[in-house]
């Protein structure tokens, strides 16, 4: 069989370093035809690497998706505010869709994508949610399906963001300003979000939240730091922050490699003296919270509570699952989880052997089964369809919505006011 063949449209990290490499390294499967990508280094970078002709690479996706229909599927990986557009229009154009979560910053266009992956239900339309291809999460939901615990009452899920994912990504870099791109609780975590619905498997019926961003401000810089890191920080040998440590050691995978395409020791040192990462964390333009707490309740009365938090010195996840006959606990660090079943003293420990790729795995797991669904034409169902996802997006904005009114939201009516907008 041909590989199926996909444009890109945005070359960045996701785009290039996740989605390209898995073409690389599965040619039977994945084949890119053609790229849309703003900047010229990055576009040059991936035609030469995917060896695709100079007319197939547009600046932008408005010029791609003007060709007539070049390939199966688009894979659109874009800042969040421009999703809804080049997704509505590819559609129409009949290819399949891969989408980067979110699906949108936009409360109402997400609702309005998960009217079109209904509208155009034909089309393989996914989102990138990683976590459902884990083995570790699915090994979670197989036992929660199992009643291996009894009926489930409560879940505890912890997102520790880490201190450098939380700099980079949510303070100095893309996401950190809410007003250009996305809250928090949507943009990082969409991802927990829908593992929570997924392994409560009932709609969410009312949610709160509480959160701020009260550390990454001016009011905590260090006396005489300046505004960026390489201009002579008083405090630069002991600040856990400082760019010049991140950025320009011997390492440059991510985030080394997000903060330019040229990862030479010369690029690099540019970029923080002229670009985004460069600057003193506590003296960037950045909004979105540092630590927040989320509180759920679903249809079927389970009760579940999300803790984010960049203070940390390492990202990851951990959760307890509490139910009538046990409770399960899982590190997905360390892919461990444990089962204690009441009465019993013992705990059953299960080491959920670890997949190779990113997120745990998730990233391999969700091109390979996105594959799949394209080649069984419509007879595989997948986990991540764009009209599943949407309920977890809307979670997230009613979370959002409840930090900043300080109020319970009820879910069904959010969604309403949202239609009605």
């Amino acid at each position: 069989m041909q590989p199926i063949t996909a444009i890109l449209i945005g070359a960045g990290q996701r785009g290039k370093d996740v989605l390209a490499a898995y073409a690389l390294d599965h040619p039977e499967d994945l084949k890119f035809v053609a790229v849309a990508e703003p900047n010229d280094r990055k576009r040059k970078q991936f035609i030469e690497a995917h060896n695709i002709p100079e007319d197939m690479a547009f600046k932008t996706w408005e010029d791609l998706l003007e060709k007539p229909k070049l390939a199966d599927a688009a894979f659109i990986c874009t800042l969040d505010d421009t999703h809804y557009d080049p997704t509505k229009l590819a559609l129409e154009k009949d290819y399949h869709i891969l989408l980067e979560k979110p699906l949108s910053n936009n409360p109402k266009e997400c609702v309005l994508l998960g009217e079109l992956a209904k509208q155009y239900s034909h089309k393989v339309f996914s989102v990138y949610h990683v976590l459902r291809y884990t083995n570790f999460f699915s090994k979670i939901k197989e036992l929660i399906d199992e009643k291996v615990i009894g009926d489930i009452m409560t879940i505890n899920h912890n997102e520790y963001v880490g201190r450098i994912h939380q700099s980079h990504s949510f303070v100095r870099g893309n996401w950190g300003n809410s007003k250009t791109q996305s809250p928090m609780i949507l943009q990082k975590c969409c991802h927990d979000m829908d593992i929570l619905l997924w392994l409560v498997g009932n709609h969410c019926k009312k949610i709160s939240s509480f959160g701020s961003l009260d550390y990454y401000k001016e009011k905590n810089a260090p006396k005489g730091a300046p505004e960026r890191c390489l201009d002579g920080c008083p405090i630069g040998d002991t600040c856990p922050y400082n760019a010049e440590k991140i950025y320009l050691g011997d390492k440059t995978d991510w985030p080394v490699s997000a903060i330019s395409p040229d990862t030479s020791y010369e690029a690099r040192k540019k970029a923080l003296e002229e670009g985004p990462y460069g600057r003193c964390v506590y003296k960037c333009d950045n909004d979105v919270v540092d630590h927040q707490v989320v509180n759920m309740v679903f249809d079927n009365n389970v009760t579940a509570h999300l803790t984010m938090t960049a203070f940390c010195k390492d990202g990851g996840r951990h959760i307890k699952i509490m139910g009538t006959k046990g409770e399960i606990t899982g590190d997905f660090d360390y892919n461990e989880i444990r089962i204690k079943r009441f009465p019993s003293e013992e705990v059953e420990v299960i080491d959920v052997a670890a997949q190779a790729g990113g997120h745990g795995g998730g990233d391999t797991g969700l091109m390979e089964d996105y594959i799949q669904l394209i080649k069984s034409s419509g007879k595989l169902k997948g986990k991540t369809e764009a009209s599943i996802s949407v309920q977890s997006h809307v979670m997230a904005f009613a979370a959002e919505e409840s930090r900043l009114t300080d109020k319970v939201i009820h879910i069904h009516e959010f969604t309403q006011q949202l239609l009605e907008l």
